[in-house]
């Protein structure tokens, strides 16, 4: 396939992006005299019809494995690689309600961060330390009480495929804090979650690339009797295996 015909498609895909972004924005005002819950059920779709107008217009499909692992009834915390912004686009069309811990500078967006502000987003700073880190462990588990699902990219950052970054703490030190702040010490289970999204939409590229995404969805566990670098570590390596034995995305 062409460069050009790449480009032309994704073209296509990125002004529907932006159109449904900005609809998404502009209703959000609005969003502030009804319920949060109620906001999160409006603006989901825009997640939703994004993966959908990246197939029609891309060729970017995807095959999820492991989908039983998810027990509606049993809200986690799930701890996810980050590649690409593909996957936050699919989590929350697969997930009951999520809380992300993200980064306060979203919401400087236009549009895209007056919605990401209606759906009880952990917002955090992220150069704030040891604070940040107590941000998410107390928020973190005030959404977790409320029935919310928290999602947090322990990468922090985007990274390449092929490419490994240190796991930061952030997630393993929330699991660990729900369980020791809970009757019985067992608090929520971890919930590990691998893609390969990068290789077919790539950090800061123009050009989305068809062919299909797979995600594997890992059976949830509990933190009960592990300490925050056992937890991290578990993660890590489950998610690390994962996507090495992931088939070629092209």
């Amino acid at each position: 396939m062409s460069k050009l015909f790449l480009y032309i498609r994704s073209t296509f895909f990125w002004i529907g992006f932006a159109l449904s972004t900005a609809l998404a924005g502009l209703i959000s005002p609005f969003l502030l005299f009804l319920s949060q819950e109620i906001s999160y059920k409006i603006l989901v779709p825009w997640t939703g019809f994004n993966v959908w107008w990246l197939k029609v217009t891309c060729g970017v499909k995807y095959n999820i494995i492991g989908l039983n692992n998810i027990d509606v009834n049993n809200n986690g915390i799930i701890l996810a690689n980050h590649q690409s912004t593909w996957e936050t686009l699919l989590i929350p069309s697969i997930f009951p309600p999520i809380s992300w811990v993200l980064k306060k500078e979203l919401f400087k967006i236009p549009f895209f961060g007056w919605a990401l502000s209606r759906v009880k987003p952990i917002a955090i700073d992220r150069t704030a330390g040891s604070s940040a880190v107590e941000q998410v462990k107390v928020n973190g588990k005030q959404r977790l009480d409320e029935g919310n699902w928290v999602c947090i990219f322990p990468e922090g950052t985007r990274v390449k495929p092929g490419h490994s970054e240190r796991y930061r703490m952030g997630g393993a030190l929330l699991a660990h804090y729900c369980a020791t702040e809970s009757v019985g010490g067992v608090g929520y289970p971890v919930y590990p979650l691998a893609h390969n999204a990068g290789k077919l939409w790539p950090r800061h590229s123009y050009i989305k690339y068809p062919g299909i995404i797979t995600v594997s969805l890992g059976k949830p566990f509990s933190v009960e009797g592990l300490e925050p670098a056992g937890i991290n570590d578990k993660v890590k390596t489950w998610i690390e295996a994962e996507v090495e034995k992931m088939p070629a995305s092209h």
